[in-house]
């Protein structure tokens, strides 16, 4: 599913980036254990947190004939009529006979009972782990900390990131952490066994996940000025409080020295990385167990040598850094600086947004609303160092570091970086003006982007599946013949406000209606992709593959994703295709934040025109709003 329409075609990051999980899921009320939803069962012998995995529906196939209808709808807002009518002769032939050997296949796999999902394996090959650019900018993702005025001394912050981090740790390390739910059903938690103590390993054309027992490394690893450290978590039988924590961390920044930069070999390109990382093993024998250390560990704190104060700045240091002081294999990174802002990095091939907004909400959660003891405890004066994690590195392993770095120093020139912290109003007011507020900011999105370009061009949103066995996500194609009808009246002087809304409102149906059903696996990409893929060698390509509007209506101009968080001041990661956007937005009560990259094609141009095109919706709607009779008070 490469598509080969642009200079640099990628299949989407699934933040969301992934796909990234953009469409948060609604996290019913705890339930207690005995609470089954109807048409589950429990299995409590695998622990609360995966108990209703086995009973979970497994992802559906969708016909033929729903999938084109849904396909066809989503082109015909994108093409010419003269193009849509050939994408429809092309769709009409893959219903007719050409999809039919390709269908059915698919309806196997699906019913295979060792087969928990029919698309599990060949998208984490195909989005992730056999894709072959760096992971940064291309596919990793942040999120940006609130700041915490008690703890403003890095090892304080960092101390208590730890602490609250590993109380989220234990109760996934013990399976006592409650499943997330959906409109009161529970969702897929398998992805939770690769959010600690995992590592993605570099490999010849195809990289894997690598998970160690959490019980046989009981440790976490800091890193300073490029030397990594290894922190035992347990000392003589009994865990370290957060005043330990604090001191172990405290010593590293008095200790470390500048070190070579040996983590920015894990954002080089991924095949050039695995010979690196060949040349490392090969270096010196002990530098086995230094990996392993590094790639064993619960997760990573980075403390930086850097003090970001504006929310650019911080979107900068967490996306990216300088390459160096990181090891973007892991799937957690904590990242704190040297005037205590902090933030997150998360690695994709094997987890989308959703399971990591959890950890870092609950985190974040723990810390602010006083949830866990961050108070002075007693320190043990018998506590050793914290050990430095020694590498032997030769002339060769030297030469890729700097190969490395110097990649890394052109990728990064090569995009800009622009937040727009909108603070004219958010959830609050878009609930009273009756709209979904994820819809509603797409269709902020769309108008922006239609400002700037004078044309609506393919949008890449996701939602999320974990409703389904091993489920993921699937694609949200945005871009539809109302929202393209709302961008033409609202910026039609001639159009009266009353029809503008109109066609507005019925964009926003039409979004929610997609999203509902790529919730429910009946979106058209992820068919579509199973379908090629189940061609055999000598088998005619369906024209349907090879009409122009197939690579086009899936080149994501706009790449989106939506997670929220009142505990966070920034989310993002990078476009997918050179001549498009990465637009992560957050949807917060009383504001909106975007965070908006591209490669140089007028970051802070459609940061203006999201700015204006949020405060055009408000300005259009509300009118009605004030029309309405105040609700009598009781």
């Amino acid at each position: 599913m490469r598509l080969t329409t642009l200079p640099r075609s990628r299949l989407p990051p699934t933040s969301s980036l992934l796909a990234r999980s953009a469409f948060t899921p609604i996290m019913a009320p705890r339930r207690k254990a005995s609470s089954v939803p109807e048409g589950y069962k429990e299995d409590l012998s695998k622990g609360k947190m995966l108990r209703f995995e086995d009973s979970l529906p497994r992802l559906p196939v969708p016909s033929l004939e729903e999938t084109a209808r849904r396909y066809l709808k989503s082109v015909h807002a994108l093409v010419s009529e003269t193009e849509y009518q050939r994408t429809k002769k092309a769709v009409d032939a893959f219903v007719g006979e050409e999809g039919k050997p390709l269908q059915e296949r698919l309806l196997a796999r699906a019913a295979d009972p060792n087969c928990k999902s029919w698309l599990l394996d060949w998208w984490n090959h195909a989005a992730y782990l056999g894709y072959r650019d760096p992971v940064i900018p291309y596919v990793s993702y942040f999120y940006s900390y609130r700041d915490d005025r008690a703890r403003r001394h890095p090892a304080k912050r960092a101390a208590s990131v730890a602490t609250a981090a590993l109380e989220f740790k234990r109760q996934v390390d013990d399976g006592s952490l409650e499943p997330e739910y959906m409109r009161g059903q529970p969702m897929a938690m398998s992805t939770y066994q690769y959010m600690f103590n995992c590592c993605r390993i570099p490999g010849d054309s195809v990289d894997s996940p690598q998970k160690f027992p959490a019980a046989d490394h009981e440790h976490i690893v800091v890193v300073r000025n490029n030397q990594f450290f290894k922190v035992p978590l347990t000392v003589n039988g009994q865990r370290l409080n957060n005043s330990e924590l604090e001191q172990q961390i405290a010593r590293i920044y008095e200790v470390a020295q500048p070190a070579p930069a040996l983590g920015v070999l894990t954002v080089a390109n991924r095949d050039r990385w695995a010979d690196a990382r060949k040349k490392l093993l090969a270096a010196h024998p002990a530098n086995e167990q230094a990996l392993r250390d590094i790639e064993s560990s619960g997760f990573l704190i980075c403390l930086d040598n850097a003090a970001p104060v504006t929310l650019e700045e911080r979107a900068h240091q967490y996306w990216h850094g300088d390459g160096a002081n990181r090891w973007f294999d892991k799937p957690l990174q904590f990242i704190v600086n040297d005037n205590g802002t902090a933030g997150f990095m998360g690695e994709h091939s094997m987890m989308d947004g959703s399971p990591t907004h959890r950890l870092n909400d609950h985190l974040n959660s723990l810390i602010f609303n006083h949830k866990i003891d961050l108070s002075e405890q007693p320190v043990r004066s018998g506590l050793p160092d914290p050990r430095p994690i020694a590498f032997h590195l030769s002339g060769e392993v030297l030469e890729a570091i700097d190969a490395a770095a110097k990649e890394h120093r052109q990728q990064i020139s090569s995009h800009e970086l622009k937040v727009q912290a909108y603070q004219g109003y958010g959830k609050g007011l878009i609930k009273k003006f009756k709209c979904s507020p994820d819809a509603y900011v797409q269709m902020v999105i769309q108008l922006a982007y239609f400002k700037m370009y004078g044309k609506n061009r393919p949008t890449y949103e996701s939602a999320s599946t974990r409703k389904f066995q091993e489920g993921r996500t699937e694609t949200i194609r945005t871009v539809s013949d109302e929202s393209v009808g709302f961008c033409h009246a609202i910026t039609d002087p001639a159009v009266p406000r009353e029809e503008a809304v109109r066609l507005f409102r019925a964009a926003l149906t039409a979004h929610s209606k997609y999203t509902a059903e790529a919730s429910d696996g009946r979106g058209v990409d992820r068919h579509l992709f199973g379908l090629k893929k189940l061609l055999r060698e000598g088998e005619k390509l369906p024209a349907l593959y090879e009409d122009p509007a197939y690579a086009y209506s899936a080149s994501w101009y706009l790449s989106t994703s939506q997670l929220s968080s009142e505990f966070f001041n920034g989310y993002g990661w990078s476009q997918v295709i050179d001549d498009g956007f990465g637009i992560a937005y957050m949807i917060n009560e009383n504001s909106l934040n975007f965070n908006i990259v591209c490669k140089r094609l007028g970051a802070e141009r459609m940061s203006h025109y999201l700015n204006e095109a949020a405060s055009d919706l408000r300005d259009m709607l509300m009118p009605d709003l004030v029309a309405q009779p105040e609700k009598a008070k009781m």
